[in-house]
């Protein structure tokens, strides 16, 4: 088999390459676009961490490569600088400051010269991690416990008002652990984000969804109290099931209010196994921080009116392919994938473990929650119960 030749992007297939990379588009797609694997897309998405790097623009009062041949030219003629300067419409400052910094008025070249303008333009921004070890430092350990960006520099906020220094975007951690020249924090803790990521992934890039059954007696989450949808009254939930390797699932439960976690082991997926488990998880709470249910339209949930009779909550179920409805549940189950990565065994876990995750989950700070934590909250509500 012939070896295909070496591909070397143009500037202008780079541009077309991340316009398509921004849009969602796989790197396998984009690749195929050049007859090419997606290995050799990788470089030009991975070298910058999945940012687009800006175009470089040239300042309007600098010289342009026109201007510098024309330069060279009247030193091959022998003319003086301030004629090449009132031929430029340039001061003659400005000539003479050219020549002497490529070469002379013997070695001048203006390809050379444009070269070297161009390398001295670069002078990028010191990211701000880098002058601050004790930032560093504390972002690591935040890390590590599993905190998001997001969330540690909305705690940073809150846990030092009065200091700038101690102040550091989400974006700007992102960027440092993607673009690794940045050289302020470790690869390694690329591990601790959840996605396992290395490169910023585009928010347009996403998977299909897939139909689900029917529900007899169905609620729609259109007859759901209007109530609900602020979020101002506790109370409300929503669930879904998790899935892993060998038909081993998870069930998940949010509170809308207070984005306060519980998770329950389900030997399996069946209706009653499920409608169980979930049963048994209501009578942990007062009746007055459980007043509905929000699920999705998963054969799991057949059995709703059994779980409604036991524990007089309804059950409102969503219309199809609109897992945006159970927005809070939906981010949940992606915060879970970090412990519960997709195709492992999820039998595995016991409940205490369950537990565990549900507990570090309920004492991360949300933004949502102005960066309070949802056992700070539900601590709150069972206080005024009481």
């Amino acid at each position: 088999m012939k070896q295909r030749k070496r591909i070397y992007y143009s500037p202008e297939q780079k541009a077309l390459i991340w316009e398509r990379y921004k849009k969602g588009d796989s790197l396998h797609d984009i690749a195929r676009m050049f007859d090419r694997y997606h290995s050799s897309i990788m470089p030009t998405i991975y070298q910058t961490g999945g940012y687009w790097p800006p175009d470089r623009k040239r300042h309007p009062q600098s010289l342009s490569l026109d201007e510098r041949e024309e330069i060279s030219r009247c030193l091959v003629s022998n003319q003086s600088i301030r004629e090449i300067a009132r031929r430029l419409s340039r001061a003659p400052s400005t000539i003479s400051r050219e020549i002497k910094r490529n070469g002379g008025l013997k070695c001048y070249r203006a390809v050379k010269a444009e070269q070297r303008a161009w390398d001295e333009a670069l002078r990028p921004k010191p990211c701000k991690l880098i002058g601050s070890p004790d930032l560093c430092k504390l972002i690591s350990v935040k890390l590590k416990r599993a905190w998001s960006p997001q969330k540690i520099a909305g705690w940073l906020k809150r846990q030092y008002p009065n200091n700038q220094e101690m102040y550091v975007s989400h974006e700007t951690i992102y960027k440092t652990l993607f673009i690794q020249t940045r050289g302020a924090l470790k690869k390694e803790l690329q591990q601790c984000l959840r996605t396992k990521r290395a490169v910023r992934r585009s928010r347009t890039s996403t998977l299909k969804g897939r139909g689900l059954g029917q529900i007899p007696d169905a609620l729609s989450i259109s007859e759901r109290p209007a109530s609900v949808e602020d979020r101002a009254v506790p109370g409300h939930w929503e669930g879904d099931l998790i899935c892993g390797s060998k038909n081993s699932y998870i069930a998940t439960l949010v509170e809308r209010h207070y984005r306060y976690v519980m998770l329950a082991k389900v030997e399996d997926s069946k209706s009653s196994t499920v409608i169980a488990a979930l049963i048994k998880q209501a009578q942990k709470l007062p009746s007055e921080l459980y007043k509905s249910l929000t699920w999705d339209r998963g054969r799991e949930i057949k059995d709703h009116r059994k779980f409604t009779l036991a524990t007089d909550i309804k059950v409102y179920l969503c219309d199809p392919h609109s897992p945006w409805q159970r927005g809070s549940n939906e981010n949940t189950n992606r915060l879970l994938r970090q412990y519960f990565p997709k195709s492992t065994d999820l039998s595995v876990h016991s409940q205490q473990k369950l537990s565990s995750v549900a507990r570090q989950l309920n004492e991360r700070p949300r933004k949502t929650l102005d960066y309070e934590t949802p056992a700070q909250r539900f601590s709150q509500c069972v206080a005024d119960i009481d």
